[in-house]
């Protein structure tokens, strides 16, 4: 099969098509005939080699979490899913992911493709919202009534937050720049330009932050929050130290929740229009180096898309 291999760690250059061996399931794994795959930050930071100390990888190494696309094949003991099924899903985090044109997944972890969903779109869901829903759903436990700060709220992870604190009942702020119109197309309730606005300035007493940029934003949104709030971050471990100072909580979102079970809900979510994956662009995997180069650039709209089946 063709698929982008790293040999090793470094910049988009260390990036290679080329061939590589087809993967055979074992027991209890599925083999996915990859038709669309997704760029995130996490594949630019196992990529340049900082995910290194938490998982242990070995070369040569195939990026990509997401995958939709065609079961191909069944491992031993899968009584469930059946060649032919299409399905999606996260594969790839721990081990060889979905830039290739076939992917090992772990069976419980499948789940039928939306049918109101293509493949393009079926692919932009799983990685962020698995991340988003562990945040808002399973640490801050966001209800209606309840105000949420979400930084980069126009990038893949934030405009699928925004949904579903939208679906919770919460109110929504959001920072953007370039894609404050987004914003707006997203439902939020307030937006704000950070380019222009210090965000501290016009916000105080929200329940939750979620942190998707790190650094002096996160820094500075410790007194946003309301006492007993929360801080989520998906890029730097908020201090626990600075949390109790501010009598607030913190958590690091990391580790997937029950996939089967979270994207089971985001494809009915997906049918009954209340979660919709936004697509800025479409591109080959022998586009490969575009592509991290775009979300490297920090300003992307929704999700990016490898197709891998035309």
């Amino acid at each position: 099969m063709k698929a982008v291999h790293i040999h090793d760690y470094g910049g988009v250059d260390v990036l290679h098509y080329e061939e590589a061996p087809r993967p055979t399931p074992g027991a209890g794994e599925v083999l996915i005939r990859v038709y669309a795959t997704t760029m995130n930050p996490f594949d630019c930071a196992v990529r340049a080699g900082y995910m290194g100390q938490y998982f242990n990888y070995t070369f040569p190494l195939i990026l990509g979490t997401d995958v939709s696309g065609v079961v191909e094949e069944v491992g031993a003991g899968v009584t469930d899913v059946f060649t032919g099924d299409v399905v999606y899903t996260r594969a790839g985090v721990y081990r060889d992911g979905a830039h290739a044109e076939y992917v090992l997944a772990i069976a419980a972890d499948v789940v039928a493709k939306p049918a109101s969903l293509d493949h393009i779109q079926a692919a932009a869901l799983p990685h962020v919202t698995l991340t988003a829903w562990q945040g808002l759903i399973e640490f801050a436990d966001l209800a209606e009534g309840q105000t949420i700060l979400i930084h980069a709220a126009a990038g893949g992870v934030g405009h699928v937050a925004v949904q579903l604190a939208k679906w919770r009942g919460a109110k929504v702020i959001g920072t953007a720049s370039v894609n404050m119109p987004f914003l707006e197309e997203l439902g939020v309730d307030q937006a704000i330009d950070y380019s222009t606005t210090a965000f501290e300035d016009v916000v105080k007493d929200v329940d939750v932050v979620l942190d998707l940029l790190g650094g002096e934003t996160q820094q500075r949104s410790w007194q946003v929050l309301k006492p007993g709030g929360i801080l989520l971050s998906t890029v730097q471990p908020p201090s626990q130290e600075i949390a109790l100072a501010h009598g607030v909580r913190q958590k690091m979102i990391g580790t997937a929740p029950p996939i089967r079970k979270v994207l089971t809900e985001a494809s009915k979510m997906a049918e009954s229009g209340q979660l919709k994956p936004h697509v800025s662009a479409v591109l080959c995997l022998e586009d490969i180096h575009e592509a991290h180069q775009m979300i490297e650039g920090r300003h992307t709209r929704g999700k990016i898309v490898l197709q891998v089946v035309q």
